[in-house]
C-alpha cells in the first residue's frame, strides 16, 4: 500500500496534464491504465519539482548520447540493485523494445561475471554495480569504457545509473503501487 495518497487526476488543470506531453517513454506500460506511471503521480506531490524533473527525466530518456540498449542496462542494473521491483517491471518493458532479450533480463539480476554478456554489456553492469557499491567508478573499468564511449556518453553513464537509483528510493521508500502486468522483480 502506497505511503502517501494518490493524487485525484480528475482534478488535474490542463496545464499540469500537458506537462506530460511529450515526456513519457512510449510503451510505458501506465500508459494502457490511462496516464502517466504511478512514480510521476508520486512526484506531482511535490508540483514545484514536478515540471524540471519531467524535462530532465525526458532529456535523458529520449534524448541522450547512450543508444536505448545500454541506456535500459543502466536503468535495469540500477533497479535491481535497488531493489525497486517498480523501476525493474517498467524498465523490463522498455529493454525488450530496446532488443534486450528475456535471457539477458534475467542475467541483469545475476552479475557482471555471468555467462553470456558481450564484452560491452559487461562493462556496462560492472559500472553499475560500481557506482552503486561505492559511488564512483574505478580506474580499470573507467579506462575501458573510455575506450569504447565518447565523453558525453561516460556522463550519460553516471547519470542513468544515478537517476534510476534515485527514482528506485523514491519508488520504495512511499511504497509507490505498480501497475498492472509489470515483470515481477526476481528473488534473490
Amino acid at each position: 500500500m502506497s505511503r502517501l495518497p494518490s493524487p485525484d487526476r480528475g482534478e488535474w488543470t490542463e496545464q499540469r496534464k500537458a506537462m506530460f506531453e511529450g515526456k513519457l517513454e512510449p510503451g510505458d506500460p501506465a500508459q494502457e491504465e490511462g496516464g502517466p506511471p504511478n512514480i510521476l503521480w508520486t512526484v506531482a506531490h511535490h508540483p514545484t519539482l514536478l515540471e524540471p524533473f519531467l524535462a530532465y527525466s525526458a532529456t535523458l530518456a529520449l534524448r541522450g548520447v547512450l543508444s536505448r540498449r545500454d541506456s535500459e542496462i543502466l536503468a535495469m542494473r540500477a533497479s535491481w540493485n535497488c531493489r525497486s521491483a517498480f523501476e525493474w517491471g517498467h524498465h523490463a518493458e522498455f529493454a525488450l523494445a530496446a532488443g534486450i532479450s528475456e535471457d539477458e533480463i534475467a542475467r541483469l539480476a545475476a552479475s557482471a561475471e555471468a555467462e553470456g554478456w558481450s564484452d560491452r554489456d559487461r562493462l556496462l553492469v560492472r559500472a553499475a554495480d560500481q557506482l552503486h557499491d561505492t559511488k564512483t567508478i574505478d580506474d580499470e573499468t573507467w579506462s575501458s569504457l573510455s575506450a569504447s564511449f565518447e565523453a558525453a556518453a561516460l556522463v550519460e553513464i553516471t547519470f542513468v545509473v544515478g537517476h534510476y537509483t534515485m527514482l528506485s528510493m523514491v519508488a520504495n521508500a512511499t511504497a509507490v503501487p505498480l501497475e498492472r502486468n509489470l515483470v515481477p522483480l526476481p528473488r534473490g
